[in-house]
């Protein structure tokens, strides 16, 4: 794995903040406009991936890292749960939400690969930043 200094530069970093737009977009859609509780769930879930993921990094050991990856991961299911929600409360049609699930999807299985590489690697040296880094 090539070696990464700041959280910009990790694609699932990248990803999840093309999933934030996203989630800003369908904030104005018509269906999902009005109903500003919805809304705001989906924004803060979709902000909540990009923002684990950062945080993690930031905190320098392996163990953290993965911890927070964890909780980005649950945010990626959180965002993928409501997308279900939309569509079954008529906020969006099915055909966008399925791509809009499956990009979580996708991008939870990202993270849940770079949990299990960076398991793979706690070792007491390994979980010290210079070493993660």
């Amino acid at each position: 794995m090539a070696k990464v200094t700041k959280f910009e530069e990790l694609t699932i970093w990248q990803e999840a903040r093309k999933l934030v737009k996203l989630a800003y977009q369908l904030g104005i859609s018509p269906g999902i406009k009005h109903d500003f509780a919805f809304k705001d769930q989906l924004q803060r879930a979709s902000i909540s991936i990009m923002s684990n993921i950062a945080e993690g990094f930031e905190r320098g050991t392996n163990p953290d890292f993965v911890r927070f990856l964890n909780m980005a991961k649950g945010s990626c299911g959180e965002v993928r749960s409501l997308l279900y929600a939309a569509e079954e409360i008529s906020h969006l049609p099915k055909d966008s939400t399925k791509s809009h699930r499956e990009a979580c999807e996708l991008l939870s299985k990202k993270i849940a690969a770079l949990i299990t590489y960076l398991n793979n690697r706690s070792t007491p040296s390994a979980t010290k930043t210079t070493n993660r880094r």
